[in-house]
């Protein structure tokens, strides 16, 4: 510990503890989890995975951007206590990834691939959330506001409303340029917004607290009544084929937010040396494998929490710890003030996450970057949508890899004409794929022509191909066309 960075690690510590905070607890909400599980996975990332990490900025803990991966694996494997299983060997395997030296492979995913893959969890995220920020429960769908049982909250419509309307008046330049504000986050604001009209609000509008779900902290007065909290993993569990395919999906999806995570850090706040990608792996498996132990979420480097860390100031390690104590504090101790939070207040914090992952902006620029882009992009958020994650990450990957052999295969030839002289280009090495394309050029050359081919960069020519090309040369003396650097035999 260098004891001169104090000054900006103290304050940096308090920043990102009061914006992990709402986002720890709407998180674990959000999953239909007690909010107490979102504070021990939040204590397990600021205090043990940043004790392991490399990066001296880096923030982990829960992460929005899982939330729909644990809701549709505790589905499917019928437990939370099954889902820990499976969170362990997540942790095991992301472990012996960082081993491996796998991390590297992060840059073979292509970008389409990646804020598809963001894009889908903003929308699934909003899906989840719309009925919440509505007066819902937590676990309630978005089909059952079509249902006429669904019973409209006005108050939880305010709370949200409200909520999301201070989330945006925080990007504006309005609010930016005061100084003061800017250390006060958003989502900070929204839920005291929030715990404040659960308090006073009937003092306005007597039926304020009335439909108005809040958040459950259990309260601890004894070391006992803690560990009595913490949920444990089914060791049975291992018997079920769900549990391994779960297993590998968080391995995956947790491994890529942590590793783009840590590549956007890097242009925010570089450091030398660059801190190691299965390093960092490897405290995230350590992590994550205590999560499963103890009961908590999978833990990932989450970027939102990284970054301001970094623009407020951090020095060093302390800043994150201090936010992991503080977590810690706060789930022993302050249990009774936290329960005044509305769920319609963390709905709103979450509402607000996923239009940001999910924005407008992000479709037209991949739209604007034409088809070998945004066709893989929507192909992944709609494998990811209907299939789910892992499926939509594989179609994304697919689509991207048939896009970029299909832009490949037609510029793989070119036939440029100068009077009657054609040259016909070789851009790179030619399989029987391309028996088609070139067929279809050979045959727009007239009779009486110089034929010219390019061939510098095909260092290798299919038989398929070749077959082609000495059947063109064979005919052309009887056409009268010359040929010039004909890259075969001509009889």
């Amino acid at each position: 510990m260098n004891l001169s960075t104090l000054k900006q690690d103290i304050p940096a510590g308090l920043v990102v503890f009061l914006v992990a905070l709402p986002l720890c607890l709407g998180i674990a909400q959000a999953s239909g989890l007690p909010p107490f599980v979102g504070l021990l996975t939040g204590v397990i990332g600021g205090l043990l995975v940043t004790s392991l990490s490399p990066s001296r900025f880096a923030v982990s803990g829960p992460a929005a951007g899982l939330v729909t991966i644990v809701v549709g694996a505790i589905e499917t494997l019928g437990s939370f206590s099954a889902f820990l299983f499976a969170l362990i060997l997540a942790g095991v395997l992301q472990f012996l990834l960082g081993v491996m030296r796998a991390g590297r492979f992060i840059t073979l995913v292509p970008g389409s691939v990646i804020k598809g893959m963001l894009a889908a969890i903003g929308i699934l995220l909003i899906m989840q959330q719309i009925p919440v920020a509505l007066g819902a429960a937590s676990d309630a769908s978005l089909s059952s506001l079509f249902s006429g049982d669904f019973a409209f909250s006005a108050s939880a419509i305010v709370v949200s409303g409200i909520g999301l309307l201070i989330l945006w008046a925080w990007t504006t330049p309005l609010v930016k340029n005061i100084k003061g504000l800017n250390w006060v986050p958003g989502p900070l604001i929204a839920v005291l917004f929030g715990g404040l009209a659960v308090v006073f609000g009937d003092r306005i509008w007597a039926e304020m607290s009335a439909n108005l779900p809040r958040i459950v902290l259990p309260t601890f007065d004894s070391p006992g009544a803690l560990i009595a909290e913490l949920e444990r993993p089914d060791w049975q569990a291992w018997q079920n084929p769900a549990v391994y395919v779960v297993a590998v999906t968080l391995a995956l999806v947790a491994s890529l937010e942590t590793l783009l995570s840590a590549e956007a850090l890097k242009k925010l706040r570089p450091q030398n040396p660059p801190p190691s990608p299965n390093k960092e792996m490897r405290a995230q498996g350590v992590g994550n494998l205590v999560a499963g132990l103890l009961g908590g979420l999978p833990v990932t480097a989450v970027i939102v929490r990284s970054s301001v860390n970094v623009s407020v100031g951090a020095q060093s390690k302390v800043s994150i710890l201090l936010h992991g104590v503080l977590l810690l504090i706060c789930g022993l101790w302050f249990s009774d003030l936290l329960n005044v939070i509305p769920l319609a207040s963390l709905a709103a914090v979450l509402l607000y996450t996923g239009y940001k992952l999910a924005t407008p902006r992000l479709f037209v620029e991949q739209f604007r970057m034409g088809a070998q882009q945004y066709v893989p992009f929507l192909a992944t958020i709609g494998g990811i949508l209907v299939f789910g994650m892992l499926a939509g990450i594989g179609i994304g990957l697919a689509t991207q890899i048939l896009c970029s052999i299909y832009k490949s295969h037609r510029n793989a030839l070119q036939l440029t004409r100068y009077d009657d002289h054609y040259v016909l280009r070789f851009q790179q090495n030619l399989t029987f794929m391309h028996n088609p394309q070139l067929q279809g050029l050979l045959a727009e050359i007239p009779e009486n022509s110089v034929v010219i081919v390019d061939h510098d960069n095909a260092e290798y020519l299919d038989p398929d191909v070749k077959a082609v090309l000495e059947d063109f040369g064979d005919n052309a003396r009887q056409r009268g066309i010359r040929l010039s650097q004909w890259p075969v035999a001509v009889k």
